[in-house]
């Protein structure tokens, strides 16, 4: 999702862009990705590829999250110190906070406390691969190997199979799916009072060409997010407002809810002077068109 929004902002125009697929490029492959960065010798590396899912996906396989975002990470980053990338931008989560920081979350909260289990895996590797980079410009400054640590994400090119997507294209799929089945209920997990913050991905990639074009001045470690956050009913009545579904919400107190607040510190971000732009329901309503078009199964 970040790659493919990343590579349609306009700010990449007249920049040569490698991007290859997993059929090109197996990043679980050390060798592969080593060969790869040595013979094309990249300016800078944004490192955005991850196995990714949401609550259900990251319960049911810690393992394989745990393994291939680590391996992925490692590879990538020591293959790239071993031809000679100075700069590379990697993509952390703010899974890598943890579960009892206060909110807003700041960038020195990480490894100040124990994970949020629901996801433990994947923010493990999140952060062990943040430090990798930390390590190798404290080890040679000539390497610059920064962090942005984006809150959650949603967009074109998002995963909505509730078996492996996060909130927001979840709730799109689902309601989606009441709707043209003429369903009266949709069910929420837990009482939906958390609170989430949730950021257009092409937001995202705005973000990531400037940081392209002022890396010197981005820090080293640095959130990307909104400043503001939603509770999970508020984005069910969002997604029914965009989609035009009258039905009621039932809530199955009995379902994991994971963290009750997860929201990132931005006065870093707005200090480098950077801020998303598009709003909750435009950001939907974008999102909706998208999987209409070439997502929904009925659609």
């Amino acid at each position: 999702m970040v790659g493919r929004n990343l590579q349609a902002h306009p700010g990449l125009q007249g920049i040569a862009v490698l991007a290859p697929g997993r059929n090109e490029l197996d990043l679980l492959d050390f060798g592969s990705v080593e060969r790869y960065l040595r013979a094309n010798s990249p300016d800078l590396i944004i490192h955005c590829a991850g196995t990714v899912g949401g609550i259900q996906a990251n319960m049911r396989e810690p393992v394989r999250f745990l393994l291939e975002n680590l391996d992925m990470g490692r590879n990538l980053v020591w293959a790239a110190k071993n031809a000679e990338v100075k700069r590379l931008i990697n993509l952390g989560s703010s899974c890598m906070y943890p579960r009892d920081a206060q909110n807003p979350l700041k960038e020195e909260m990480i490894l100040r406390g124990e994970l949020e289990p629901t996801n433990e895996g994947y923010a493990l590797a999140k952060v062990t691969i943040a430090r990798f980079c930390e390590y190798i410009g404290r080890e040679d400054p000539g390497y610059q190997y920064k962090t942005l640590i984006p809150c959650n994400l949603y967009g074109p090119w998002d995963k909505f199979d509730p078996g492996h997507s996060h909130l927001i294209p979840a709730v799109i799929h689902k309601i989606y799916q009441a709707k043209i089945a003429g369903d009266e209920e949709v069910v929420i997990w837990g009482d939906g009072t958390a609170r989430r913050e949730f950021m257009y991905a092409p937001d995202l990639a705005d973000c990531l060409v400037r940081a392209m074009q002022h890396f010197d001045s981005l820090p080293g470690v640095m959130n990307v997010g909104l400043g503001r956050d939603y509770t999970i009913n508020e984005y069910y009545r969002t997604v029914a407002q965009v989609i035009g579904f009258e039905g009621e919400f039932v809530h199955d107190l009995d379902k994991p809810v994971g963290m009750k607040q997860k929201l990132v510190d931005v006065e870093r971000q707005m200090g480098w002077g950077w801020q998303a732009k598009t709003s909750l329901l435009d950001g939907v309503a974008q999102t909706f068109e998208f999987y209409r078009r070439q997502m929904a199964p009925n659609g």
